[in-house]
């Protein structure tokens, strides 16, 4: 019994309402028609159904016996387009027909080459088998493995002029046996998705595929593996049963990655160029095809009321990885850059938690923004950085490259001269095109290579060109070659810029200028120059030198100095002698001497010392907390003592860690002792470092 009678007699048995259909349509079969011209006969093969494991033997019907049966001429909803005007396999465009597109690339067509799988031939014995006698070939795999593009690659080697119908999703496809009947040409129906053509009211099934069998009709498919197993077992999947079924594995054999990376050098497609040094077990069609997706992911994720943050921390892992830092970055240091970018909105209406979970999250379980390396280790995803070379990214910016280049010179991980190289060039660029941050920047960078002669001259074409930073690095590289009257300017520049460094050192220079004219005007005998020196000597903590100077003053009988004199007698203890010249300055009206006055006279009236502390405490003063232990330890207070020592040290107070470690000296516990000197000694302190033996 040929082997679509055994088909059409399960059928028949297994649907009672067909079987009077189906006989009366047998009963009519004329003589086969000829077949159509495609080179020698294929004689029908036993092909093995890859899914359910059954064996079929030759078509699901035979055409040949078949091909001139008259169909019933029922209208059926929706009109079917002519066939005249679908396209032939040679003209079909597979995007329009449900490939996914990789990334454009100039002077290279919408998608790459196709690379062979290791199922196209069986692919192509199926569809051979099925031009020469009808019948479904279905492509089966999971989501991005490159179906659509595999199965329409196989029609494309068959015969090109073959018209390709694609109906769309729920398209009513009963009409298709009558619109076709009796025309020479020869046709595909092209199911992509197949779940979304199948049923009984319009979608494929047993009967209308059997009847496009009897037409030769080829109907190709795809379809996911999930919905092939929702299928499967439900009335709307039996026409599976009747299908060549090919399976397409997500991961590339050994050997479909060496055709990748010929096709890759042999054409010259970025593309697969990438996807051949990128691609992991997602799969190259996932990477090709994901890939875009996910751009478009990330980069709209920039927007107040997506995910910025999150944008951010993947943006900040990328341009990292445009400085060369291509290893594993620390998720501190990925923070760290993240937080530098202005030009993202509504960072803080996200959380950073968030922001990670976004950034590392499988899109369709296949492929992260970030990569863990390993631990807590991340780096761009690799069809990030691929794509950032094609597109016109803002450069990256002169903070991000400072992180670059101070991650690179900790790390040895990382190549710190090409990173330094790479800034330098980025830089060049940059200052060519006008921008004056790229100065500072490549002054910067001299320095740091030890080239004070240049980083100077970068330095000061970015101050002539306004750059507040470049100012203030060029006026410190000139005080510290003595060339403080040259620094002043610049400094001056950078401190009204709201540079604090700046203006200290330029307070400081302008001191020591001060020191020294003034000092010159005492002796050349000016009073007020010699008060006003022996205050600023006196500040510096040059006691004899204050002395010289009051005395100065005092000589010429320059009553203001009163009150400074009297400050430098209450230093050196003498108390009486201070309280005399304070009165002479109170007399003349000089407020500050009496409020000294009134102190001097009873130093504790009215003041709770420790209250005062705590208050000061309180108020945010870091350096009170050390003192009020020192003042409980006075008392003898020593737990107290102890817990206000440990605030001040965890405020950054050196004094906190010396007492301390002195604490534990007296209490005879030597090793805690050593351990809180060298803390302190660390912080800075300098009777920690003598305690130590260290100075």
């Amino acid at each position: 019994m040929p082997t679509w009678q055994i088909l059409l007699r399960e059928l028949m048995e297994n649907d009672s309402g067909a079987a009077a259909e189906i006989r009366s349509l047998v009963d009519e079969l004329p003589a086969p028609a000829p077949a159509e011209p495609q080179g020698p006969a294929r004689a029908p093969a036993a092909v093995r159904n890859l899914v359910s494991g059954g064996t079929v033997h030759g078509p699901i019907v035979q055409a040949g016996a078949i091909s001139a049966l008259t169909f019933h001429t029922t209208a059926y909803p929706g009109a079917l387009p002519d066939p005249e005007s679908w396209p032939t396999a040679g003209d079909v465009d597979p995007i329009a027909l449900g490939v996914r597109p990789a990334h454009r690339v100039p002077d290279h067509p919408p998608l790459p080459p196709y690379v062979p799988r290791d199922h196209d031939h069986e692919l192509d014995e199926a569809l051979g088998a099925a031009r020469a006698e009808g019948g479904l070939v279905l492509l089966l795999g999971e989501p991005f493995t490159g179906k659509s593009r595999t199965a329409l690659a196989a029609l494309a080697r068959g015969p090109a002029g073959r018209r390709v119908f694609a109906p769309a999703r729920g398209t009513d496809l009963r009409g298709l046996p009558v619109l076709l009947q009796g025309r020479s040409d020869r046709y595909v129906v092209w199911l992509d998705d197949l779940d979304g053509h199948l049923g009984d009211s319009g979608g494929l099934e047993p009967r209308l595929l059997a009847q496009l069998a009897a037409l030769r009709v080829v109907v190709l498919a795809t379809m996911r593996e999930d919905a092939y197993d929702d299928c499967r077992n439900a009335p709307r999947g039996r026409v599976l049963d009747l299908a060549h079924t090919v399976e397409l594995g997500r991961e590339w054999s050994l050997a479909e990655r060496y055709r990748l990376a010929a096709e890759a050098a042999g054409t010259g497609d970025p593309r697969l160029l990438d996807a051949a040094a990128a691609s992991g077990p997602e799969g190259a069609p996932a990477y090709l095809s994901l890939s875009p997706l996910l751009w478009e992911e990330w980069w709209r994720a920039r927007r107040a009321d997506r995910h910025p943050r999150g944008h951010a921390l993947v943006r900040a892992a990328l341009d990292l990885a445009r400085c060369g830092l291509t290893g594993p970055l620390t998720m501190d240091l990925l923070l760290k850059v993240h937080e530098g970018y202005d030009d993202v909105p509504g960072m803080e209406r996200e959380s950073v938690a968030d922001a990670q979970a976004w950034a590392i999250e499988r899109r369709h379980g296949l492929l992260r923004l970030l990569d863990r390396a390993s631990g807590d280790t991340w780096r761009a995803a690799p069809f990030l950085i691929a794509a950032a070379a094609r597109r016109q990214l803002p450069p990256v910016s002169g903070p991000v490259w400072g992180c670059a280049l101070e991650a690179a010179r900790t790390d040895a991980a990382h190549d710190y001269a090409e990173i330094m190289a790479k800034a330098r060039a980025a830089f060049e660029r940059a200052a060519e095109e006008g921008d004056n941050r790229a100065l500072h920047n490549l002054g910067v960078l001299a320095e740091a290579r030890g080239e004070p002669v240049e980083a100077e001259r970068w330095f000061r074409r970015a101050a002539d060109a306004g750059e507040a930073r470049s100012a203030a690095r060029l006026g410190r590289l000139l005080a510290e070659r003595g060339e403080d009257r040259a620094a002043e300017p610049f400094l001056e520049t950078a401190a009204e810029a709201g540079d604090a460094d700046a203006a200290t050192l330029l307070g400081k220079l302008l001191r020591e200028r001060a020191q020294h004219w003034l000092g010159a005007a005492a002796e050349a005998g000016n009073a007020e120059a010699a008060h006003l020196h022996g205050d600023l000597l006196l500040g510096s903590g040059d006691d004899k030198g204050a002395f010289r100077s009051y005395l100065t003053a005092l000589k010429a009988n320059y009553e203001p100095v009163a009150a400074s004199y009297a400050a430098l007698l209450i230093r050196w203890s003498e108390r009486t002698e201070a309280v005399l010249w304070l009165r002479r300055a109170v007399d003349r009206g000089d407020e500050r001497a009496a409020q000294a006055l009134e102190y001097l006279a009873d130093p504790l009236s009215g003041i709770d010392t420790e209250q005062e502390l705590r208050e000061g405490v309180e108020d945010g003063e870091k350096l009170v907390a050390a003192n009020l232990g020192r003042l409980l330890e006075s008392r003898n207070r020593l737990d107290e003592a102890r817990t206000w020592y440990l605030a001040g040290y965890e405020q950054g107070d050196a004094y906190a860690a010396f007492r301390l470690a002195e604490l534990h000296k007296k209490a005879g516990e030597d090793a805690e002792a050593t351990a809180w000197y060298r803390k302190a000694a660390a912080m800075g302190h300098p009777g920690a470092r003598r305690a130590l033996g260290e100075s």
